[in-house]
């Protein structure tokens, strides 16, 4: 049998159904679940695992910092796919338990931080406490004697586990999404498709003003749209910074190939993370008036006339 898929374990996370959606092929025999995102991201580079799922970011949380600090650190990993799911959580207990009797619950900090004003209205004396991911909450509180009297999680955890719900969709905001990315190690990257995203880390060579600035207008000038821009502590000392950028479009086409040559001559350095087909849908934004954006075709047309100049200085 081929490597497995490793995912944000156990059995019945948000993370497990993001697999499902991006490797429908897959047996069940074929899934490794692992306790912690950094546990994935160690059993796709050590070879245990051919791919890997883990949470990236949150539409409440924003991002998920341990997957954003395994991209960032260690032998590096590609990004190669995505796919973006409705979260909606149940409080889910031993049957037998009633809403009155909850006092201890137990619950990802992510989901804990998505629910905060359903618990403090519902739950006020209740006290809340970590676990590793919403399904792990829910197979503690499954174990006789485990001191926990309900989890937070997904209704499919709830039912996995032998759980009854005591309320649903308990989430504070009901749009609420995660993107999930597909992990894989270095290698061909996905075609283009026409609606991708590239990912990177850039690292300023210094720190002076204007120089986000300096690094965004790479993307400015050849009008490329950024989807995602977080900075991030590099670890070498306190105000050292690095960006993490989500941009769209494939690092084979033009405009972005030159954008991330703009950044690699003025960065310290850059890792990108990968080129991918965007697991979001395609939305239509109005505007008063349509905008033209420049085109593949508008940068080697501009190219061509560049080159013409150089030859003979005649446009």
């Amino acid at each position: 049998m081929s490597s497995p898929a490793a995912f944000l374990g156990p059995e019945g996370t948000f993370t497990d159904a993001a697999l499902y959606v991006l490797r429908p092929d897959l047996t069940s025999e074929q899934r490794l679940a692992c306790d912690g995102v950094e546990a994935v991201f160690e059993a796709v580079r050590s070879g245990a695992a051919a791919v890997g799922v883990v949470p990236l970011e949150n539409s409440v949380e924003g991002g998920v910092t341990a997957t954003t600090a395994e991209l960032l650190n260690g032998d590096p990993l590609l990004i190669t796919g995505e796919v973006t799911l409705d979260v909606r959580f149940s409080l889910v207990a031993r049957e037998g338990t009633h809403l009155a009797d909850v006092k201890h619950v137990v619950t990802h900090p992510h989901a804990q931080a998505q629910c905060r004003g359903w618990l403090g209205r519902t739950l006020p004396q209740a006290q809340t406490l970590p676990a590793a991911s919403t399904a792990a909450a829910a197979q503690i509180v499954a174990e006789p004697g485990s001191g926990y009297d309900a989890a937070i999680s997904a209704p499919i955890a709830g039912e996995r586990y032998g759980l009854r719900e005591l309320a649903t969709d308990i989430g504070d905001r009901s749009a609420a999404a995660t993107r999930f990315v597909l992990l894989s190690p270095p290698g061909p990257l996905p075609e283009p498709t026409g609606h991708d995203r590239t990912s990177l880390a850039a690292f300023l060579a210094d720190d002076h003003p204007g120089a986000l600035a300096e690094l965004l207008n790479q993307f400015s000038v050849r009008d490329v749209n950024l989807t995602r821009l977080e900075s991030r502590p590099t670890g070498d000392r306190l105000g050292n910074y690095c960006f993490v950028i989500d941009a769209e479009g494939h690092v084979v086409e033009s405009r972005l190939g030159e954008a991330l040559m703009g950044i690699r001559r003025s960065c310290r350095d850059v890792r990108f993370l990968g080129s991918y087909p965007r697991g979001d849908a395609s939305v239509e934004i109005p505007t008063l008036l349509p905008r033209r954006t420049a085109t593949d075709t508008d940068f080697h047309r501009a190219q061509e006339w560049l080159e013409r100049i150089r030859a003979g200085g005649v446009s």
